[in-house]
């Protein structure tokens, strides 16, 4: 199992019609084969400078590489995550065992 997580910050104000309208974006990636436990996360901490988190699981490496190759997702990243993205941090786990 791999977690995908990224937490970030965007141009937009908060509560806009644009920040919205990309959350909602966002959202639809959920959509691509392999997904599982997607979730859109508004961060609450005062500990860091971002604002949102999305979390995801993929079975195996394999399926996260279809969906980090799948077109609606690199539309995505290239049409919004670019141009509306100010700053993120971008991890990827595994579970450990002790």
């Amino acid at each position: 199992m791999i977690r995908h997580t990224v937490a970030f910050r965007l141009k937009h104000a908060p509560g806009s019609a644009t920040e919205r309208d990309f959350l909602q974006a966002a959202c639809e990636l959920a959509k691509i084969q392999g997904v599982q436990k997607f979730e859109c996360l508004r961060q609450t901490s005062a500990k860091n400078p971002f604002t949102f988190g999305l979390s995801m699981e993929f079975a195996d490496a394999d399926a996260y590489a279809f969906y980090s190759d799948h077109p609606d997702h690199t539309a995505f990243v290239q049409q919004r995550w670019i141009p509306e993205v100010t700053e993120f941090i971008e991890l990827d786990y595994v579970p450990h065992a002790p």
